[in-house]
């Protein structure tokens, strides 16, 4: 079982910037792909930014590339998403997932199997 605890939301207007953590509880973390999605009222989940176990491959949403950028500090078992011009259309609730064990990054959320409980980003414009 991981559980993972993700932190840092809040609201803040267009143009500002915010830092996300997701710290997971898990001795495998260093072994995990992870990622970020987020879930707009009345939207689907949708995926932001992956990072596999290495920190060597990375991928973004074309909606995000270039002001958002993920990564992750093994020794603390976190991952982060810094998030930078911030847009209303970034509005919505983040979360923190965890694939497999030596996973492929994965956009599809259907290939993360641990997911946090999401922490609200409200960009005022």
């Amino acid at each position: 079982q991981v559980q993972l605890v993700e932190s840092g939301g809040g609201l803040v207007q267009a143009g500002d910037s915010l830092r996300l953590s997701c710290t997971a509880s898990t001795r495998t973390f260093s072994s995990r792909t992870m990622g970020w999605f987020r879930q707009a009222p009345g939207k689907d989940r949708e995926f932001v930014a992956t990072i596999d176990w290495t920190s060597s491959m990375t991928y973004y949403a074309d909606s995000v590339k270039g002001r958002f950028t993920i990564s992750r500090d093994n020794a603390k078992n976190t991952v982060y998403l810094q998030m930078n011009s911030l847009k209303p259309e970034d509005t919505a609730v983040y979360y923190c997932a965890s694939q497999r064990t030596y996973s492929t990054p994965a956009k599809s959320h259907s290939e993360y199997d641990y997911w946090g409980q999401g922490t609200q980003v409200t960009v005022s414009s």
